[in-house]
């Protein structure tokens, strides 16, 4: 693999590279938005409540960010190739299985449990460590175009799941969604390589004489758990971790898994539904792509400012939305998607700032599982909400004040220092 570069002068290895693991995030976030189309089809089939299906999800989630530290760990370890490899094998057969389920504890199993695992290492946390490892200029970009990814994987997968529920029934959409991240395992074997120096080259806009940083060879366990307890001696730490926390409780937890089954509460079929979060797909994969531009450009601290606070009014806006006839969705759908992951981008960056290169990526990791543990609250609770209550409507509101809340909490990050240069 060593004259791939020379063959291929004017493209930098680190953008193929880049590309591939693209193309693993947009997959895995197939994965991760097939919830939304199933709640329905398996209560009509089951009789399960949308309480218990959300358990499911909910465990799915949970893990997915507690995974997140230990495989940045096993990435620095074992190498990005490997990991990635052997948790797309891990998906592939947890949705596959899925197929097969009769009982609730084979759902959070096979959904909750084994791709929860998988997908936790193929996630925000793989991106991180690819722009830490390939890039030194344009890491703002790169990250939001990689996190963009997770909306460019709604926008493929999500309207064709719901067409294929409607018509051929929800186990064909498993059979077509382990079959699409079976055939992502050829792409990464052949083209992802560990580090720059396994192509003979440097990272992207490194200095010539710059050395390359190689993390020691120690237990993934305990250096997963050595980032965190430097980290948790920075209050900035918590403060991102808790805003996190709070994004992904209004994101994957409540919007990505109950906007669809509350659409269709109010007689909105499930394709065009599934046409709203493709929607707001269109929109996040710029706006995200966006804000890793700005990321390299502006205060990471007021950038998450806007952004919370905007989400916040879009949320506090949706049970009104419901209502309009016309314009009310398609507007929440624009306004929304264009904030959807936008934070992820100064959230890595401020992360390094505090924490520093070295832990970054493995700290970063313990951010974002705050943020999924946010998103198993997100999910349950609101699944909880609408058994209960028979509307989301109280969960759509206390989202939209805790987004606000959140807004004003980033900017007592660095508050009183001075952050580092990432």
């Amino acid at each position: 693999m060593s004259s791939l570069p020379s063959r291929s002068p004017r493209i930098h290895y680190a953008w193929v590279v880049a590309a591939v693991i693209f193309v693993v995030l947009l997959c895995a976030a197939g994965v991760r938005a097939t919830p939304s189309v199933l709640i329905v089809p398996l209560e009509r089939e089951f009789g399960w409540s949308r309480a218990l299906v959300s358990s499911a999800v909910s465990v799915n989630l949970v893990l997915y960010g507690l995974v997140g530290p230990f495989a940045a760990a096993i990435m620095q370890s074992f190498g990005i190739r490997r990991t990635t490899l052997i948790s797309l094998a891990i998906i592939a057969a947890g949705v596959l299985l899925t197929t097969q389920m009769h009982a609730p504890w084979q759902l959070v199993t096979f959904w909750g449990v084994l791709v929860g695992l998988g997908t936790g290492t193929t996630a925000m946390v793989l991106g991180a460590t690819v722009v830490h490892r390939w890039f030194v200029a344009r890491r703002g970009l790169v990250m939001g175009m990689l996190t963009a990814s997770t909306a460019t994987g709604q926008l493929i997968f999500l309207p064709l799941l719901a067409i294929l529920v409607a018509r051929h029934g929800w186990r064909t959409v498993s059979l077509v969604v382990a079959g699409a991240i079976a055939s992502v395992i050829p792409l990464v074997a052949l083209l992802v390589r560990d580090r720059p120096a396994d192509v003979g080259a440097r990272p992207y806009g490194a200095a010539p004489d710059a050395e390359e940083h190689v993390a020691a060879n120690v237990n993934p366990l305990a250096n997963a758990i050595g980032a965190l307890r430097r980290a948790s001696k920075h209050r900035d730490f918590w403060l991102l971790a808790g805003s996190f926390f709070i994004c992904g409780a209004t994101t994957n937890g409540l919007v990505g898994t109950h906007l669809v089954p509350a659409c269709m509460d109010h007689g909105i079929p499930e394709v065009r539904a599934a046409g709203l979060l493709a929607i707001m797909a269109v929109f996040d994969l710029v706006g995200t792509t966006m804000s890793g531009w700005l990321t390299d450009r502006f205060d990471s601290r007021w950038l998450l400012f806007w952004y919370y606070g905007l989400r916040g009014l879009a949320l506090l806006y949706l049970p009104a939305a419901f209502e309009m006839s016309l314009f009310g969705l398609p507007l929440f759908a624009v306004f929304y998607g264009l904030d959807w992951i936008a934070t992820v981008p100064p959230t890595v960056r401020l992360t390094t700032q505090t924490v520093g290169a070295a832990d970054g990526p493995i700290v970063f990791g313990w951010v974002v599982a705050a943020h999924q543990i946010g998103a198993g609250v997100g999910a349950l609770g609101a699944g909880v909400v609408r058994t209960t209550l028979s509307t989301y409507t109280p969960a759509w509101v206390v989202a939209g004040a805790i987004c606000l809340a959140a807004s004003a909490l980033v900017l007592r990050i660095g508050r009183g220092q001075r952050l580092a240069t990432a």
